[in-house]
């Protein structure tokens, strides 16, 4: 009974955290990063720089997102933009670390720290400085854009240029905002950059007749990159490109212009693609019927200790809920209310509880502590099998090119994991699915490879070096929210999946099957009794 109850404060106190009852107002802000004079601990080159965004949540730095490397740049100006939520009555941290990342480096663990500093967002709202905040405005929508040269200046003695492309939005005050910078294209005067996709607040504001002006510059190893030449343009203007027309800009060079007597231009910038792309959000396909698949694996491995012990992870206390069940609950409890049967497969590693395997989150809890008494612990911590068999019901929904069904799968694991590569394997398969990892470490142990999978050390790839196709995994270690509120470990457990469900439904172009936007959804609720 004890234990009932306890179970019943963390429901509550997870849907109203999280924000199924009310959720304070809030504004989206682009964080844009440059940094100036960093100082050069190698006498014999310069730093190869990117940035790293952090944000403090119960006393814990945990990672946003990370810039672009800039190639031996001391004052890189970097063309990743930050999108974060601010809350004005909160005091959000921040923490921009900044670290050396040469060629032969393979992620964070092995470059070179540079230095950090921390703000508040409000701090950074509020004065000028070399990191900027810009809140975005109603426009969700995106645009691609794909531009290519011709005839471009020759800046090298013993080779042809090396031309990249930058997009730089002209600001109300005059200033200038990076909006993109393209690859470097090596030995090539009539480059074929990547298209790439950016959004319009973004790009102009959503002010379609805002200026833009790019620029082309010849790639130096140094980082004195030459300038060949300039142009302005509109979004308006680039529009034309939508209906399968190609734009043509002359590339100006302003002193040649003034120098040279026969002077045109230093070539000409194509653009040869403009399609603007409707964004849906997590809401849009939740209404459009897509349902959370959710599917839960609990860790019976031998390390987890005797359950009869009362040091064992397992241990089931009579008034206290141990941490297996503690994240369980509160986890479950969410995707529950996006699954319409609120029915979910139950994994054990090693083997499957109970006979017929789909449960509540009610049922997966008794089930569990059912089962305690009745099975021996062993050994290994194999995930990959689990990870494949969500993988394959995955797999059969993204055939049907809808968005249907999206598969949560939630690992409750106390340690290191045996089958990494297996593992690293699965994971890359399943980034090309409908499909999201929850990894919440269970006790004190080293979960540094957790980490890894987390794509915290750089991108993740197979043994055979297949980089993972976008980001699906989520590691929490539980001891980070021992003593926080059930509701805090949730939001920070769930908190990248509504995005990775918007990022896989929007890359492949899958639209939300019924958007019921224009009649509203009505939810009956019990006749109160007075």
């Amino acid at each position: 009974m004890q234990l009932e109850h306890k179970m019943s404060n963390i429901y509550e106190s997870a849907a109203t955290t999280l924000g199924l009852f009310n959720s304070p107002c809030l504004t989206k802000v682009e964080l844009r990063v440059a940094c100036k004079g960093i100082s050069d601990r190698d006498a014999l080159s310069k730093p190869d720089p990117c940035g790293v965004l952090k944000m403090q949540s119960h006393g814990q730095w945990f990672e946003v997102d990370r810039t672009e490397v800039i190639r031996s740049s001391i004052s890189p100006v970097f063309s990743k933009v930050f999108t974060v939520d601010y809350y004005f009555e909160e005091v959000q941290r921040l923490r921009f670390e900044l670290h050396d990342i040469s060629s032969n480096h393979n992620g964070l663990k092995e470059a070179d720290f540079l230095g950090a500093m921390e703000c508040t967002l409000g701090q950074v709202n509020a004065r000028d400085g070399r990191v900027t905040a810009e809140e975005l405005s109603g426009n969700d929508d995106y645009v691609e854009l794909a531009f290519s040269a011709k005839k471009l200046d020759d800046k090298d003695f013993f080779s042809k240029s090396d031309p990249f492309l930058e997009i730089f939005r002209v600001n109300d005050d005059g200033t200038a905002s990076l909006v993109h910078r393209t690859e470097t294209i090596m030995n090539n005067l009539s480059p074929v950059w990547k298209s790439f996709k950016v959004s319009l607040n973004t790009l102009c504001s959503g002010d379609h007749e805002r200026e833009l002006k790019c620029t082309v510059w010849d790639w130096d190893s140094n980082g004195k990159h030459d300038f060949i030449g300039e142009f302005q343009t509109t979004f308006k203007e680039m529009k034309a490109a939508m209906d399968g027309k190609q734009i043509q800009w002359e590339c100006i060079n302003p002193k040649y212009q003034v120098k040279k007597k026969n002077y045109r231009n230093s070539g000409m910038v194509i653009l040869t693609m403009c399609k603007i792309i409707k964004m849906h959000s997590f809401l849009d396909y939740i209404m459009g019927g897509c349902q959370i698949q959710f599917t839960v694996a609990i860790d019976f491995t031998a390390s987890n200790g005797d359950p009869r012990n009362s040091c064992s992870l397992h241990y089931i206390h009579p008034y206290q809920p141990n941490e297996y069940l503690k994240a369980l609950i509160a986890v479950g409890e969410i995707c529950q209310d996006y699954d319409s049967d609120k029915m979910f497969p139950a994994f054990g590693f090693g083997a499957q509880i109970p006979p017929d395997f789909k449960v509540s989150i009610q049922g997966v809890v008794e089930a569990y502590q059912n089962c305690l008494p009745k099975i021996q612990l062993y050994g290994p911590t194999n995930i990959a099998p689990i990870i494949q068999k969500v993988a394959d019901s995955a797999s059969e929904e993204m055939h049907t090119k809808e968005a249907m069904e999206y598969f949560i799968l939630l690992i409750l694991t106390d340690g290191v994991i045996t089958d990494m590569a297996d593992t690293r394997e699965a994971i890359v398969h399943a980034s090309h699915l409908p499909m999201s990892v929850i990894i919440v470490g269970i006790g004190n142990a080293d979960f540094s490879d957790m980490q890894m999978l987390d794509g915290d050390d750089g991108i993740l790839r197979s043994p055979k070096g297949e980089p993972v196709l976008r980001d699906i995994v989520q590691f929490v270690p539980f001891h980070n929210f021992k003593h926080a509120s059930p509701a805090a470990l949730a939001k920070s457990v769930l908190a990248e999946v509504p995005n990775q469900v918007v990022d896989y439904y929007n890359g492949k172009g899958i639209k939300p099957k019924c958007l019921l936007l224009c009649s509203p959804r009505l939810a009956y609720l019990p006749t109160p009794n007075f």
